[in-house]
């Protein structure tokens, strides 16, 4: 079937999920924001949100040759949201989030029967006795964990040659834009499930661009946290010293209710931080009004038609009040990917080996038993990429003593020599540059045809990193990247915010309609 003829059929089906679920009340597209409002009204309950959210996957995303964004339903999802209502009837609310429907990705541990898989047939038996911190901090924040989402697997460490989206338990994820078109990863169904309405709000985690590029791609909103503002613990790891979960939604205020959810300290994280607990009161309409704004021309220049809408937006951000200093540096740049590399190369395997010791029976415990799985399963793990990743893991680059002086090394060239000199340098508040390009063909043979992105300083820095839609590229959209120094996130919010709300570009996918 045809794009045209498969989008025909979806309209047809969300037709008939429309009036299945609410005669009267239009559920499409809601914004975490008016999702409140309705709920604190009465004219609508959590538990209908929720089967509304349920039909709509089930019909629509789960279609043949669809989006596949959802890999698991939580079996008690719909219970949950009748308690919800029910609290919220004795005047009990919890807080923003309180009957709001979440998605995590598929390396989130949950304790409600869910697998935990990172994509992978290796662990497809792993059913977490419990919830992650963040799972249970969301929980008593009133939120509904509606359910998991595909991911690339092993969050896109597993093969340089992978196709984003792709997993060998789920299959592939695809662009709500456009079906033939990436999703980008490694949170590519958390991106894709919330652009095309199958859920309002959801958590993804990134390494380097895993929040903020299926988010770009997929012209939703996406927020990279400090490194350590987010409890790590139950998240299936590639590096302790990048890895963070992060939200993602239809809107920055969404994004920024669930990251007050999520950022409550947990002291048994090595790297934990305290942060700013009322991030919601940054959400200023004149935000960038008297804002420093450094643009990173590095971080551009990859497509000409991404480097004329990014163009266009320094005349908004001027408009609105905002300082433009063009053509901030950031030193050395180009010798920071090799040594990341290398650097989670080093982390991978006791990182990974120390989550596979917290699992149960009949999931590998080493990396070398995920290897020889994938091995004695390569119909199913590997028939299109490989997974010399994780060879070369097993081979660590650097003794433990230079892992040390590199990793301490790297962190300079990206903080003190890096964000923080180009923000001390020109007295800034933050720094831009385009998230990505438009999202590329998906190709099995060759892989992700990836052009460039702004995701790696900030992710190498462990820094906070925020991408709001932008504009569009032959109707596939693109997002505007903020970031900044440690906890920055109220600074970053409040310019994030402003933009939006001068610009309001997003507009719902085909399938979302």
């Amino acid at each position: 079937m045809k794009l045209a003829g498969k989008l025909t059929a979806l309209g047809l089906a969300l037709a008939s999920i429309s009036g299945a679920v609410s005669a009267a009340q239009d559920f499409s597209n809601l914004s975490w924001q008016q999702a409140q409002a309705k709920l604190i009204s009465g004219e609508i309950t959590s538990a209908e949100l929720v089967a509304y959210y349920q039909q709509r996957i089930k019909t629509l995303d789960q279609a043949s040759d669809s989006t596949n964004s959802i890999s698991q339903l939580s079996p008690e999802a719909l219970a949950q949201a009748r308690q919800l209502d029910a609290e919220r009837a004795q005047g009990k609310v919890r807080g923003p989030l309180h009957g709001i429907p979440v998605v995590l990705k598929d390396n989130i541990d949950t304790g409600d029967g869910m697998s935990n898989s990172a994509g992978s047939l290796a662990l497809k038996n792993n059913v977490p006795a419990d919830d992650a911190f963040l799972v249970a901090r969301l929980r008593e924040a009133g939120a509904i964990i509606l359910g998991k989402t595909n991911l690339s697997e092993w969050a896109n460490f597993r093969s340089s040659r992978s196709s984003s989206g792709w997993s060998g338990m789920y299959g592939q994820t695809r662009n709500a834009y456009d079906f033939n078109r990436s999703p980008c990863g490694s949170s590519s169904g958390s991106g894709v499930a919330v652009a095309a309405d199958f859920t309002l709000l959801a958590v993804g985690t990134e390494t380097d661009g895993s929040v903020t590029c299926p988010s770009s791609i997929n012209g939703i909103v996406g927020i990279k946290p400090t490194l350590g503002l987010v409890s790590r613990d139950g998240i299936i790891p590639i590096s302790h010293s990048q890895d963070t979960a992060g939200p993602m939604a239809r809107t920055v205020a969404g994004a920024v209710a669930l990251l007050q959810a999520m950022a409550v300290y947990d002291g048994n994280d090595a790297q934990a931080e305290k942060g700013q607990m009322d991030y919601l009161r940054h959400l200023k309409a004149d935000g960038l009004k008297g804002k420093r704004i450094g643009i990173v021309r590095q971080l551009g220049g990859y497509h000409d038609d991404v480097d004329v809408l990014f163009e266009q937006q320094l005349a908004v951000l001027k408009a609105q009040g905002a300082v433009i200093v063009d053509n901030v540096e950031l030193a050395d740049y180009e010798s920071w990917g090799d040594l990341e590399y290398k650097i989670l190369l080093q982390e991978f395997k006791p990182d990974l080996e120390a989550y596979l010791a917290t699992t149960g029976d009949g999931v590998p415990k080493t990396m070398q038993a995920l290897i020889a799985f994938n091995q004695s399963h390569a119909e199913q793990e590997m028939p299109y990429f490989r997974q010399e990743i994780f060879e070369a893991a097993m081979t660590p680059p650097f003794s433990p003593e230079e892992y040390q002086r590199k990793l301490s090394a790297l962190k300079k060239m990206a903080q003190a020599d890096g964000i923080d000199a180009a923000l001390s340098q020109h007295k800034l508040d933050m720094l831009i540059a385009p998230s990505n390009q438009a999202a590329w063909s998906i190709d099995h043979i060759n892989g992700d045809n990836y052009l460039g992105a702004a995701s790696s300083p900030a992710a190498i820095a462990g820094y906070p990193h925020i991408t709001v839609p932008m504009g569009y590229i032959q109707g596939m959209p693109v997002g505007l990247s903020f970031f900044a120094g440690k906890l920055a996130e109220p600074v970053l919010i409040e310019a994030a915010y402003g933009f939006e709300q001068a610009t309001l570009v997003r507009r719902p996918p085909a399938i979302a309609n």
